[in-house]
């Protein structure tokens, strides 16, 4: 049986997405942050130093991170969701499956740190939310091309994408000035898996 250790509000919300839309059956461990500090309780360093969030397990296998957690669902079920079999599709289901995490992730988590910060963290946040625009302009110009990111059906690379873009709702300045984008989280959401994955997660405030 898989096993997804899962903190709210956080990256692992995709996980359990990802495994409802597969239909693999799943158990959820959850794991609450401190209410003060934000951070994930230090239950989670038992299971794995980093003490962070995905951490799934499957028949004595310990895998981190979401990027390669996703990969290896993909694989353990033949591909589903995984990359289009047109040449140029695979090369964006690639691009935006690594971007979530490498590129737009950053900047969204260097403003909430420095929101943080008295004085000094909201002057420096003036200068991070024009980088944080340049990402969402650059998303909401690759939607208007296709439906999903990789092309005409979902996979797994939306669901990638699915955390950074949530997030950009609450601390990133993402709203109805850029409708494509809205409209994408709006048709996410909809989807009975994702509304499965919620009721399996708990609380979850990017929804």
């Amino acid at each position: 049986m898989i096993r997804v250790h899962h903190l709210n509000n956080s990256r692992s919300q995709r996980i359990l997405w990802l495994l409802e839309e597969l239909g693999l059956p799943y158990e959820v461990r959850r794991y609450e942050r401190d209410p003060q500090t934000m951070l994930a309780p230090p239950t989670l360093r038992q299971l794995h130093p980093l003490g962070k969030s995905p951490v799934l397990e499957d028949d004595g296998l310990i895998l981190i991170e979401s990027g390669a957690i996703v990969e290896y669902l993909v694989a353990k079920t033949g591909g589903r969701l995984g990359a289009p079999a047109d040449g140029s599709a695979q090369l964006l289901y690639r691009q935006f499956l690594h971007y979530a995490e490498a590129s737009l992730m950053p900047p969204l988590l260097l403003k909430l740190v420095l929101s943080r910060v008295p004085i000094m963290g909201r002057l420096a946040i003036k200068r991070i939310q024009p980088m944080i625009d340049v990402h969402l302009d650059y998303v909401e110009s690759e939607l208007a091309r296709r439906p999903w990111f990789a092309g005409e059906e979902m996979t797994a690379a939306d669901i990638m994408m699915s955390f950074p873009l949530e997030a950009a709702t609450h601390r990133g300045g993402l709203d109805h000035s850029r409708p494509l984008t809205m409209a994408w989280l709006a048709k996410i959401h909809a989807r009975l898996a994702y509304q499965r994955a919620l009721q399996a997660g708990g609380e979850y405030a990017y929804a």
